[in-house]
């Protein structure tokens, strides 16, 4: 075995050390018995350095596919939220009338009598213009033939608190006294699809990151596994020497330690690179839903612990499978 304990004049091989230790040897040359005992305290004996050869790479992509995925998680709960503020207590007044002087009247009246109810914080009326510009996508210009499709006057208005269905029927009594066929809807209720939908792919997200972890803790079992086999003999010797199952399994627990580490540095600097690059994509689309999902410091301190928490699993990963492994092979 190469390392400290090469065969020399004043060192002895572990199994010379083991027989020196039987015939009761206490001369001169029992001394590297006590440097066996204090490499094998120090975590030096079993030469496990890159024991798993790629472990960094694998670990490495673990993490940076996980840090994505929660980026992606909070990036859709920072979306649902600024929406769910921005519309909680929004309703909007549709004045659905084919006649354009009619329409503009009542439009007028519902003005003024949303104005007068308390728990009213804002009126607004959308001008033509605005309503033009959101239905052209579908319509195309109106031009000259505005009147060939009517298009309903809008109302937004803002209440204190949230919008509850009662709140709405109130709103709608109201409003229909001056516009009987007018329409009052929650402007929450129109992205309910959307909440569902966003809420979805967070569980995905969660789901993703469950069996990243799980992958990853399979690959650590794997190099603890595959480390014990290729040491065997080693380990039966470093036993018959004194050294316990606690001992061998936290020199294993170092090195796959040491490669976490390594892998989860450089995987989340992969993924914070991704990261940002997509969020200066969707940052160009200026559109205002997805504005919401920047992420915030919290945020970012969250991604930062997951190298953190995926060390932390490999090496627990890495003990339990050794000191199971062991209590089987020995």
């Amino acid at each position: 075995m190469s390392g400290p304990f090469s065969q020399d004049d004043t060192r002895l091989s572990p199994s010379e050390m083991w027989e020196q230790e039987q015939a009761g040897n206490n001369g001169p040359r029992a001394a590297p018995l006590h440097r066996f005992r204090q490499a094998m305290e120090e975590g030096k004996l079993l030469p496990l350095s890159g024991l798993s050869g790629p472990m960094p790479l694998v670990i490495a992509i673990m993490v940076a596919l996980t840090v994505i995925a929660a980026a992606g998680g909070l990036a859709l709960k920072n979306v649902a939220g600024a929406a769910s503020n921005q519309l909680s207590g929004g309703v909007t007044v549709q004045i659905v009338e084919a006649a354009p002087g009619a329409r503009a009247d009542q439009a007028e009246a519902s003005v003024a009598v949303l104005r007068a109810m308390s728990g009213v914080t804002t009126v607004r009326l959308v001008p033509d213009g605005e309503v033009d510009a959101l239905i052209e996508p579908w319509l195309g210009s109106a031009g000259d033939d505005s009147d060939a499709v009517p298009v309903p006057a809008l109302i937004d208005a803002q209440l204190e608190g949230n919008v509850t269905p009662k709140r709405v029927a109130e709103l709608a009594a109201q409003v229909h006294r001056v516009a009987p066929e007018a329409r009052v809807d929650a402007q929450a209720s129109w992205l309910k699809p959307v909440f569902g939908a966003i809420e979805s792919l967070q569980w995905l997200a969660a789901a993703l990151i469950v069996l990243l972890a799980g992958a990853m803790a399979a690959a650590v079992l794997l190099a603890a596994r595959t480390a014990l086999g290729n040491h065997r003999t080693t380990i039966e010797i470093v036993h018959m020497l004194g050294g316990t199952d606690a001992q061998v399994a936290r020199i294993v627990q170092r090195a796959i330690g040491v490669d976490a580490a390594v892998g989860g540095a450089v995987g989340l600097g992969i993924a914070g690179l991704v990261i940002l690059f997509l969020g200066t994509r969707f940052a160009s689309l200026d559109a205002g839903i997805v504005a919401g999902g920047a992420l915030h410091f919290g945020d970012w301190l969250i991604l930062a612990l997951i190298p953190i928490a995926g060390v932390a699993l490999a090496m627990l990963t890495a003990r339990l499978s050794v000191l199971s492994a062991l209590r089987s092979m020995l």
